[in-house]
C-alpha cells in the first residue's frame, strides 16, 4: 500500500506550489491516501483548506476504517473516494496501478461533474473516453481481447410498442445479453427522439429481453471505428444518454440480471429504477483502460454522488439489487419483469 498521510501532512502538500509535480502519476504517484480518522491541524476544519485536492493529477483516497472523526467530514467530502477497509483500499490501489491514466481521467471528470450541465458533462465524458481510446491501457486490453463470432439476428435490436399514452421499449439482443451495440444505440436514439417529439407519450417503460437488462458496451465493436476523433463525432451526433436525460421525467427503467456499464449508466438518468431481485450493477470500464462512456460520469453522480460513483468504477465490484438500493441507484426492488 502507498504511504498514508495525516491531514496535516496532506495540507502541507496542498500548500506547496509544486504539489502537482509531487503528486502525479507521471512521477510514480498515481494516488494519495489520507487518514480521515487522524486529528486535524488547527484551522483546517473548514472545507477551503482542501480545495487544492481537485488540482492533483492523481486519485485521492480517504481512509476511514474506524469511521470519520469530527471534524474530518470536510476533508472526507473533498477526496475522490472513501474506503472503509484495508481490503477495499488494496483493491482500489491495485486497479489504479493497473490503469493509472483511466483512473485519473475518471476522477477528473467526476470532480467537475455536478458543476456542469448534462450536455456539457456528456461532451467532457466523450472527449475523455476518446483520449483513452488512443492510449496504452486500452491498447493493452485490445491486444488481450479476441472478438467472438456471433450469429447475426434478423430481430430488431430494440422493440417498441405503444399502449395508450405509454411507450414500451425493450432492448432486444438477448443472445448477447443486450450488449450496447451501435445498432442498438441508433434504435434507442430514434425511439427517444420520438418521445421528445410526442408529448402525448406520458410514460416510457425501458426494459431488456433475455437473461439480462444490458451487459454493457459490445466488446466486439470496441476500437473498430477509424479513429477516436471520429468516434467522438459519432457520440456527439447520436447520443442516447442526452436524449434519455431530456425525457427522463417520463421514463421508468425495469432492470434485471446484469446491469453492467451502459446497463447501469443509462437507467441512472431515469425518473425511477425498478430492479428485479437478481439484478446486479457494475462499472468495469477502468479495467479496460477507459472511463464510463454511456453517460455514467453524468448520470451516476446525480443519483449517488461522485464518491460512490468513483468507488464503483475504481473497485469494479458488482452491487446486488439490495446494495444498489442502499446506494440510491435503485428506487424499488420488485419480483417479475416489466411486460412488453
Amino acid at each position: 500500500m502507498a504511504e498514508t498521510l495525516s491531514p496535516g501532512e496532506l495540507l502541507r502538500v496542498l500548500r506547496d506550489p509544486t504539489r502537482t509535480e509531487q503528486r502525479s502519476l507521471l512521477f510514480g504517484a498515481p494516488s494519495v491516501a489520507v487518514d480521515l480518522t487522524a486529528a486535524l491541524p488547527p484551522g483546517a476544519a473548514g472545507a477551503t483548506g482542501w480545495d487544492a485536492l481537485s488540482e492533483l493529477p492523481c486519485v485521492s483516497i480517504g481512509v476511514a476504517e474506524t469511521g470519520v472523526a469530527p471534524p474530518a467530514p470536510a476533508l472526507a467530502a473533498a477526496v475522490d473516494l472513501v474506503v472503509a477497509s484495508a481490503e477495499e483500499r488494496a483493491l482500489v490501489e491495485q486497479r489504479i496501478a493497473a490503469s493509472p491514466l483511466a483512473s485519473l481521467l475518471l476522477v477528473q471528470l467526476l470532480r467537475r461533474s455536478l458543476l456542469r450541465g448534462v450536455a456539457e458533462g456528456l461532451l467532457a465524458e466523450s472527449l475523455a473516453y476518446s483520449t483513452l481510446q488512443a492510449g496504452p491501457e486500452f491498447a493493452a486490453f485490445r491486444a488481450r481481447y479476441s472478438p467472438r463470432e456471433c450469429e447475426s439476428s434478423d430481430e430488431p435490436p430494440l422493440l417498441v410498442r405503444r399502449d395508450g399514452d405509454a411507450l414500451h421499449m425493450r432492448l432486444n439482443r438477448p443472445e448477447k445479453r443486450n450488449a450496447f451495440s451501435a445498432a442498438l444505440r441508433d434504435a434507442l436514439c430514434e425511439a427517444l427522439a420520438l418521445v421528445l417529439a410526442d408529448e402525448s407519450v406520458t410514460r416510457v417503460l425501458l426494459s431488456g429481453a433475455g437473461p439480462s437488462f444490458c451487459s454493457g458496451g459490445d466488446l466486439d465493436e470496441f476500437g473498430t471505428l477509424p479513429d477516436p476523433a471520429t468516434a467522438h463525432a459519432i457520440r456527439s451526433t447520436r447520443n442516447a444518454a442526452l436524449l434519455l436525460a431530456r425525457c427522463a421525467p417520463r421514463v421508468e427503467a425495469h432492470v434485471h440480471g446484469a446491469c453492467v456499464g451502459a446497463g447501469a449508466e443509462l437507467p441512472a438518468f431515469c425518473r425511477r429504477v425498478i430492479a428485479a431481485p437478481d439484478a446486479f450493477f457494475q462499472l468495469p470500464e477502468v479495467g479496460l483502460g477507459l472511463v464510463p462512456g454511456a453517460g455514467g460520469t453524468v448520470s451516476l453522480p446525480r443519483r449517488i454522488g461522485r464518491q460512490r460513483t468513483a468507488w464503483l468504477a475504481l473497485t469494479g465490484r458488482p452491487l446486488s439489487a439490495e446494495d444498489a438500493r442502499a446506494f440510491g441507484l435503485v428506487d424499488e426492488i420488485r419480483a417479475g419483469r416489466a411486460c412488453y
